[in-house]
This record gives structure tokens, sequence and C-alpha cells, in this order.
């Protein structure tokens, strides 16, 4: 017995049934979270009020909601590149953490004493080389080895994080910070500029909008980003063309390493003004990219809106963690089920489904 269900791959999607389906699966999402929040006895329409209110209501939310933007929209930019070509990078996360361990480095012991326009730059530069080498570990395990990426891009996030806790309680504990797991505060020089009385750190922000521009133009106007796009979209069609796969694997792990490297620079040198323990530095941004770059569709100019309406989330989240006592998990329950259900919807724009009749 056959089922009456059918699916087609579409080879074009319209852009309406795209932006469609990605705004009803949030939209779906937030009806799904909403039902979990009446079931534990919190209103959700006062709930997604106060959360909108914290994040966009305010001077002080809205700036907040920037600061979390940056991370998200660095590190999103560079695993839509690495997604394009089909290359899982789940290990964003510990790129990142190694790009802000190498701006410290670089900061407190490589050049201390440089002025601000050689020492940011070098951190910049330190933070984007140690991104881009700790993610072509596993990207050259996969070329040579033929190694699942998505295990051992994973598998790289627990070693960074635990190098890094390793050097804030070991030899970089900062001899003035109480014994707190921090390193010592970095100089006047390494520390970016910021928006008035915000932590908007606004170099990064323009780094972020113009490397989102130049990605856009890599995948979409360059030879290289169409073979980029032939690979993810069809192995079979790019071997066949002679385009080779071992040399796009290596180069989108490169950039979207590096991407997420400059986020941690941005982090520890723009908020916090010192390495901390892992978790001190980033709120799991590598991973809340993720869900960015899907829900951009992988398209490096939309991921710029994702983004910083992710940085809302972010910053609603703590408000409601503040206000209603509400659990940390509330915000992995939120990125869970929009994950969820934009993929869901990325599969509906893929694909027609279509119910035959009983006389075809």
């Amino acid at each position: 017995m056959t089922l009456p269900i059918r699916a087609e791959r579409r080879l074009v999607v319209p852009r309406t049934v795209a932006l469609t389906a990605v705004t009803l699966s949030v939209l779906v999402a937030l009806v799904v979270i909403g039902i979990v929040f009446t079931l534990a006895g919190i209103p959700p329409l006062a709930t997604y009020a106060r959360m909108f209110r914290g994040a966009f209501g305010s001077t002080y939310g809205l700036s907040e909601t920037l600061v979390k933007t940056i991370p998200l929209l660095l590190t999103s930019v560079g695993l839509a590149v690495a997604f394009r070509a089909l290359v899982w990078n789940i290990g964003a996360e510990g790129q990142l953490l190694m790009g802000a361990t190498a701006a410290t480095w670089v900061a407190l012991f490589l050049l201390p004493d440089a002025p601000s326009w050689v020492l940011l730059p070098a951190m910049f530069l330190a933070g984007f080389i140690a991104g881009a080498l700790w993610a072509l570990i596993p990207a050259f395990l996969k070329v040579r080895f033929q190694t699942n990426e998505v295990i051992t891009t994973l598998m790289t996030v627990y070693i960074a994080e635990e190098f890094v806790n390793y050097l804030v309680y070991g030899p970089w504990k900062g001899a003035a910070e109480w014994g707190f797991p921090y390193t010592d505060r970095f100089p006047e020089a390494a520390q970016l500029p910021v928006l008035g009385a915000t932590r908007i750190h606004y170099p990064t922000l323009l780094l972020g909008l113009i490397l989102a521009a130049l990605m856009y133009v890599l995948l979409h106007h360059t030879k290289l980003g169409y073979e980029i796009r032939v690979t993810g979209e069809n192995p079979l069609a790019a071997r066949y063309a002679g385009i080779d796969a071992r040399r796009i694997i290596l180069f989108v792990m490169l950039i979207s390493g590096g991407l997420a490297g400059l986020a941690g620079v941005g982090e520890v040198a723009g908020v916090h003004h010192r390495l901390r323990y892992a978790r001190g530095i980033s709120a799991g941004y590598g991973f809340t990219a993720i869900i960015v770059a899907w829900l951009g569709r992988l398209h490096p100019l939309a991921i710029i809106v994702a983004s910083f309406l992710f940085g809302g989330l972010l910053v609603g989240g703590d408000v409601l963690q503040v206000s209603l006592n509400l659990p940390v998990a509330t915000i992995d329950m939120f990125n869970g089920v929009i994950l969820f259900f934009v993929i869901a919807a990325e599969i509906l724009t893929r694909y027609k489904i279509s119910v035959r009749s009983k006389e075809a």
C-alpha cells in the first residue's frame, strides 16, 4: 500500500515561500512555547510583552541587544559559509574561545606596551588565526580520514573550554583579581572604544557588518562562492565539474573558525577587558549562532536581521530570569524549539508536498 502523500524537490525556492516559511516557523515556535508557559502557570502574552520591552523598549535594553548581536553576527555569518558547502561546523563556541585566548595573549604578554593602533589590529589578527587553526583541525581530519566533522568540531569545544579554564585558574590567573578565575585587566590600549555610556564596542559591530557584506559578495558574485554553493547543493555535480571538495572544506572551515575567533576578540577586548572562565566569556554564542544562521537561511545579509532578533531574545531571557525567577534553561528551551521548527520549515521549502488522488 502506497501513501497518497508525495514529496517533490523544488528546483527553485521562491523568496516569498522561503520568507513565509521562516516567519511561520517562528510564530509556531512561539505558540508551542506559550503552551508550555501556560501549563507552568505563566501567562504567555504578558511574558512575551515583558521580553519585548526588556530587549527593545528602552535605550539600555536596545544597547544590550546590540552587544549580544555582535558575537552572534560574526559567528553565524562564518557558520553560514561552512553550511553552504555542507560542512557542519558545530564547534564555533570553541573557536570563539580560542580567539579570545589568543587576543588575551597578545594584550597581556606579547605587546602589553604597544599603542592601540598596533595592539588592537594585532589582537584581531591573532584571534582570527587562532579560531581558524582550531577549525582546521577537524577540517584536516575530515579531508584526510573522512572523519565526521559534527563529532570532531563538537569535541574541540570541550577541549577549548578546559584550556581556557586551565589558564584562568592557573598560569594566567590575575594577581589583582582577589582569587577570581580572571586574568589581569587589559591595558587601556587593548580595550575597544564603546558608544557613549553603553557597552556597544562599535569597531567590532562595524567589522561584523562589513564581513557580512563581503561574505555575501563571496558566495554570490565570485567563482569560489559558486564552487562552495555547488558543492553544498549537489556534491556529485561538483565532483563531475572538477571542483576540489577538499580545498572547499579547508577554506570554509578557515573562514568559519576565523570569524568565530573575531567574535571572541570582541568579547574580551570590548566587554570583559580580561579573559574569564569559559562560560563567563561566551553565553553559548557559538551554539546559538547555528540557529541564527538557519533562521537567516544561510544568507549573510539576512543573518544581520536574525542576529539582532536573537540578541533581543537573549536579553529578554535575562529579563525573565530576574523578573519571573525562571531558570537559565528557559533560553535553551526557546533556542531548541525555534531551531526545530526552522529546520522543519527548511524541509518544507526545499520539497513540495502534494496529495495524490485515488484516480492518480
